[in-house]
């Protein structure tokens, strides 16, 4: 993609509209990317004792929750392999699950910008899969880029710590033309929460990767 420049999204409900161009939006692609680096641990006895010494880090996962204009709700992500689908209904697509927080490219969450008639909200999120839910270590960091405006960039800079679970943005569509993106940066204790405060109507129970 071109480079058009940036905007950041700094307050919560700041938005801003994605620009359409003569072929349409496009596909918006939504990174998430963060430091895997773990906080140096104390080497003293009592911690190897009570186990605090460990190397590992934090695994945050990226999801949505979408709302089709038929009416249709669902979620992606990699917990329960729920990739989605960028050609056919969600018209959203996970691309994969970085375990480790190592890979550079981070998580990628497609969104099939050409079919703004079928999709009328996303909320965006991610979860602490694995490791302590210390967000202010993993340093979380949203961009969403698209062909024909700037990247928009959503820092997870308002720490909750302790919630597993932050809402990033959302998605919404405007008029079946364009979408706006909002930044939301809203912490909870788990999918069950979240969904009930943006008011989604989902049935949640536990699953695995």
């Amino acid at each position: 993609m071109v480079n058009l420049g940036k905007v950041e999204l700094t307050k919560k409900g700041q938005s801003i509209n994605l620009t359409k161009s003569q072929q349409g939006i496009g596909e918006i692609l939504v990174n998430l990317n963060w430091n895997q680096q773990p906080a140096k641990a104390s080497k003293g006895f009592l911690a190897s004792l009570f186990g605090t010494s460990s190397n590992s880090g934090i695994d945050l996962d990226l999801g949505c929750l979408f709302e089709l204009t038929d009416g249709s709700i669902g979620c992606v992500q990699a917990l329960g392999n729920a990739f989605g689908s960028l050609q056919t209904a969600p018209f959203i697509g996970l691309d994969g699950d970085d375990r480790t927080g190592t890979n550079s490219a981070g998580e990628n969450l497609r969104i099939n910008g050409n079919k703004v008639f079928d999709i009328k909200r996303v909320l965006v999120y991610t979860f602490i899969y694995e490791g302590i839910a210390n967000w202010s270590e993993a340093d979380g960091i949203v961009t969403i880029n698209y062909g024909a405006g700037p990247s928009i960039e959503v820092r997870l800079d308002e720490h909750r710590n302790g919630k597993n679970m932050c809402a990033i943005a959302m998605i919404e569509n405007v008029n079946n033309e364009t979408f706006k993106v909002e930044r939301l940066v809203e912490y909870f204790t788990g999918h069950s929460d979240m969904d009930k405060a943006y008011n989604w109507g989902l049935s949640w129970r536990a699953g695995r990767k």
